[in-house]
């Protein structure tokens, strides 16, 4: 019987070595090397591209640029899909439709979440800003400033995802024992009250779940980076992962790229083994 379960683990194991494990260590390697996508002769090269990309100011730029949008993105949606979830939660009928209405940005594509928010609101021509402008109202895009451009993806970014979040919140709050909730509206606790102390307790595992995966998806950000602003204006919104873009795909330095991206690795890695102690310190308690 062991036999036959570890042949049925083996497709996953199959992908996951295939998909996950060979890639890694490929990127390791390419890291130390000045491999450059085309010459299959790797060269050895040791630290020279982390030395170059920690010097180079572009890099800062980015790196800054990232951890102000983990700061946004691990504040603002959380705190949004935190609170609807709980007020859905006590909304008796209508709670199904809200979860679809609010799901949908999250389902469409990434390309067409972005050109509904550059032509629909952020365009001065035929959005939502044209409107004002028309009114005498001259509110400039917030893509064309170097200021603004960062919020202004964020924005774009947070609707996109804060619904997805919502639903997971819903589902853990709903999972919470109704004689706690009963218990506590009977010593007269409010609707903050009954929050702190009741509802957040019982979800708080899925909460630091959901708080790491968003850390972690946070330096991973490209797709609406890449299709909004790609990285402009100025570098304004420039991201570790278009800055490895293009060293890899517009310059051909895939060694320095590989050198970005285990940069990008080691954020992601933190966030994880923060994750993984609280999970283990809370089995033992």
């Amino acid at each position: 019987m062991k036999n036959r379960k570890i042949w049925f683990a083996l497709p996953a194991l199959i992908i996951s070595v295939s998909v996950v494990l060979i890639p890694a260590i490929m990127t390791i390697v390419t890291s130390f090397t000045d491999f450059n996508g085309l010459d299959l002769n790797l060269y050895f090269i040791g630290l020279q591209n982390f030395r170059e990309i920690f010097t180079d100011k572009v890099f800062i730029k980015a790196l800054g640029n990232n951890i102000r949008w983990s700061i946004i993105y691990m504040s603002v949606p959380v705190s949004i899909s935190l609170l609807v979830a709980y007020l859905l939660c006590k909304l008796e009928r209508g709670r199904n439709v809200f979860q679809v209405i609010f799901l949908i940005p999250y389902v469409l594509a990434a390309v067409t979440n972005a050109i509904i928010w550059m032509n629909a609101i952020y365009s001065p021509v035929s959005g939502l800003l044209s409107v004002f402008r028309s009114a005498g109202v001259n509110i400039p895009s917030p893509l064309s400033s170097v200021s603004g451009a960062l919020y202004g993806v964020a924005i774009v970014d947070i609707w996109h995802y804060w619904g997805f979040l919502m639903v997971v919140f819903l589902a853990a709050f709903r999972q919470t024992p109704y004689d706690q909730v009963e218990a506590a509206l009977v010593e007269g606790c409010g609707g903050v009250s009954l929050f702190r102390y009741v509802y957040f307790p019982n979800i708080l595992p899925t909460f630091k779940l959901m708080f790491a995966m968003v850390a972690i998806f946070s330096f991973q950000s490209f797709d609406y980076i890449k299709l909004m602003t790609d990285g402009g204006p100025a570098r304004a919104t420039e991201m570790l992962s278009t800055y490895s873009y293009r060293f890899a795909f517009n310059m051909f330095q895939f060694g320095k790229a590989a050198s970005v991206a285990m940069v990008m690795c080691l954020f992601g890695l933190f966030a994880s083994v923060i994750y993984v102690s609280m999970s283990s310190s809370e089995e033992y308690t």
